[in-house]
């Protein structure tokens, strides 16, 4: 749900350490005064405790400033109450509530939903009225809820360049640029109000996954937004990205011109199909790194072996881990240039997935149980897979099993992330009763996807970002530290795309 919460204020201060976690009573007595001082704003009275169930429900008070605090290299959030409001879909009338919530919002079990439909965390145009209400068109539906934010990393949103009109970025990986599921101040465009001040109105003008690192522009205006959204509309804006992919990708310019369809928008899924949206993505390979075990065959010296540390992290139980994984025999990895002409969602993903070289940590494109055998290579009239098996299998994989990247380079990282990767721990919150996941592992914190460079094809201006340090030299290896002009990726297409000469 879009979150439009109240304006009026509560002030909880800065926690650098873990907080104390507060009682249920002090929590009940929170979200009375807040509802209460809401109230008084709107000129409402409240009734007392006991009163008949018309009542009106006053939503929780915002929150400023953000409850964050910083520990094992996480930014965290303490939990905090929150009230979601929407108004209902066409596709809702006509429906029962709790039929809504457990088909649409499935982040919790369909008894708390339930329960809170009865108790009014969970009301309609204000009133409470129970799981059974027909919603019709123009009701507001109201969620309040104890919101548990998941840790980001506790890397900083880096500045690459600011003037009075735009603030270029480098996004840091696995945090998500708007507040969205259940993400709210940890976002980027929230982290930047908290550091700036609650005056500050960020308007981003490009668009990166939650797990996708690199330049973003955030305008200080809606008119400075406006003007460079239409600039890169027009395609004359040069973007590169950095991608690390499965196996030794080809030498040269290769260019994908493969059509994207969305096959579950609800799921955010893509993938080639004759029937998609015209795309295309030219590929340059920067570096090619081979296994541990054939490095010094290639003339590299081998990389070393893994510390006693590191060791000690893996999993006990045994097993062959590259039993039913033909992806492990693909050697190496390639660290590969993007420029991708046209803007479709996962683009480059699902271009180096048709290609046969998927970014190698990828949750949803490199991942075997969705795609199959061949992970999507070569099926663009989706023969091998169809879209329904696809959706199926990427819809069953609860957070109970872990949503792994299936092509790490290295076994033992493979062992290490899924053993920590993000997960129901089986604890519950004790004042909301609310599942609690661990910490989430590497592999849902980065993508091995970055927003290197964008560029004025006229020459204007051009900014660039640092290599992320998974697209470095391995430790004992030798290979390219910086990237050069993108002349070569832009004469690939020159004649299909004058535009974007300049």
């Amino acid at each position: 749900m879009a979150a439009m919460p109240n304006d009026a204020p509560i002030a909880p201060s800065p926690e650098t350490t873990t907080p104390k976690t507060p009682t249920a009573a002090e929590i009940e007595q929170e979200k009375e005064q807040s509802r209460r001082a809401a109230a008084k704003a709107r000129g409402i009275a409240v009734k007392a405790a006991g009163a008949s169930d018309d009542a009106l429900i006053n939503p929780v008070a915002s929150i400023w400033p953000p409850p964050y605090y910083f520990e094992d290299d996480l930014r965290r959030v303490r939990p905090y109450h929150w009230t979601y409001n929407t108004y209902c879909k066409e596709r809702w009338r006509g429906r029962s509530l709790i039929e809504i919530f457990e088909s649409e919002f499935r982040d919790r079990p369909v008894e708390y939903y339930r329960k809170s439909m009865e108790t009014g965390d969970i009301f309609v145009n204000g009133i409470k009225v129970g799981p059974d209400y027909v919603l019709r068109n123009g009701d507001l539906i109201s969620h309040t809820l104890h919101r548990h934010e998941p840790p980001v990393t506790s890397d900083p949103v880096g500045i690459i360049h600011e003037d009075d009109d735009m603030i270029v970025i480098n996004k840091p990986s696995g945090v998500p640029v708007h507040p969205a599921g259940r993400y709210k101040f940890n976002s980027v465009l929230e982290i930047m109000k908290a550091e700036r001040g609650q005056q500050f109105m960020p308007y981003p003008c490009n668009r990166l996954d939650r797990l996708t690192s690199g330049i973003m522009f955030v305008a200080k205006s809606v008119k400075a937004a406006e003007a460079l959204g239409n600039q890169i509309k027009s395609r004359t804006v040069r973007k590169e990205y950095m991608a690390r992919v499965v196996g030794e990708f080809p030498e040269g310019e290769v260019v994908c011109d493969q059509p994207i369809l969305s096959i579950s928008p609800k799921l955010g899924l893509n993938r080639v199909r004759a029937e998609g949206k015209t795309a295309r993505t030219v590929f340059k390979r920067l570096a090619y790194y081979p296994p541990r075990d054939s490095a010094a065959t290639n003339g590299q010296p081998e990389a070393p072996e893994p510390t006693n540390e590191e060791l000690s992290r893996l999993p006990t139980e045994a097993g062959d881990e590259s039993n039913g994984k033909p992806w492990i025999n693909k050697r190496g990895y390639s660290i590969v240039r993007c420029l991708p002409v046209t803007g479709r969602t996962h683009q480059i993903r699902v271009h180096l997935q048709y290609l046969g070289h998927p970014i190698q940590n990828d949750p949803i494109y490199a991942n075997q149980r969705v795609w199959g055998f061949n992970l999507g290579r070569d099926d663009a009239d989706g023969t091998v897979n169809t879209d329904e098996d696809v959706i199926s299998r990427l819809s069953r994989m609860g957070k109970e099993e872990v949503a792994q990247a299936v092509v790490y380079y290295d076994e033992m990282v493979d062992k290490y992330e899924k053993k920590r990767a993000e997960k129901m721990t089986g604890e519950v919150c004790e004042i909301c009763a609310t599942p609690l996941y661990s910490d989430p592992g590497m592999h849902e914190l980065s993508l091995w996807l970055h927003s290197l460079r964008y560029e004025d094809a006229g020459g204007a201006w051009s900014y660039k970002s640092p290599l992320p340090k998974w697209a470095l030299p391995p430790e004992g290896m030798a290979g390219p530290t910086t990237v050069g002009g993108m002349e070569e990726l832009v004469e690939a297409v020159k004649d299909e795309n004058p535009e974007i000469m300049g």
